[in-house]
């Protein structure tokens, strides 16, 4: 099991890792759903990801916003540069965005953002062959969906506390 902490800042970064978590995940100043919290610099990630390494900790960046057409290619920059860093992971919503990762950075770990609102064992499946990791399953998500696609093979993280969101999960343009 994995403590996984948000991070919005430097600061909170370092107090998550000082307060016991196992990994944070931060959004860059682009392609983060986020857009409320501070977010982090290009030298910001590089800072945490070498701490969080340096304490056999880990960081995720979230690129988890669907993809206008004219930001496609800033994104996929964005991410061979979290890639140079040895990042632990990317949190992605866009399935082009993953589709066209897995097949250029094959290496490069995708997890599926709980925006996918991936909420039954069919969807994990066909996240698992585009190549995702780790699937974060919609909060909706029962025991016995997690267990099953826990069993597929991928790596499966669930929320442990309740949700701001008045609508259903994964569909946040609806509230």
């Amino acid at each position: 099991m994995e403590l996984l902490s948000p991070a919005g800042n430097l600061l909170s970064a370092y107090s998550a890792f000082k307060g016991g978590a196992d990994a944070v995940y931060i959004g860059g100043k682009r392609f983060s759903a986020r857009a409320s919290a501070d977010n982090f610099s290009d030298d910001d990630i590089k800072e945490i990801i070498f701490f969080a390494h340096s304490i056999g900790k880990k960081v995720y960046v979230t690129l988890n916003t669907l993809l206008f057409q004219d930001e496609f290619n800033d994104a996929v920059e964005f991410a061979k540069f979290l890639y140079s860093l040895d990042v632990d992971g990317i949190i992605i919503q866009d399935l082009g965005l993953a589709y066209y990762l897995h097949k250029i950075l094959p290496d490069l770990p995708l997890n599926a953002s709980t925006q996918l609102n991936c909420h039954n064992v069919k969807q994990a499946k066909a996240l698992i062959k585009i190549g995702f990791k780790r699937i974060v399953l919609a909060r909706e998500a029962n025991l016995d969906v997690i267990r099953t696609v826990k069993n597929l093979g991928v790596e499966v993280e669930v929320f442990g506390h309740g949700a701001l969101c008045v609508s259903y999960y994964g569909n946040c343009f609806l509230s």
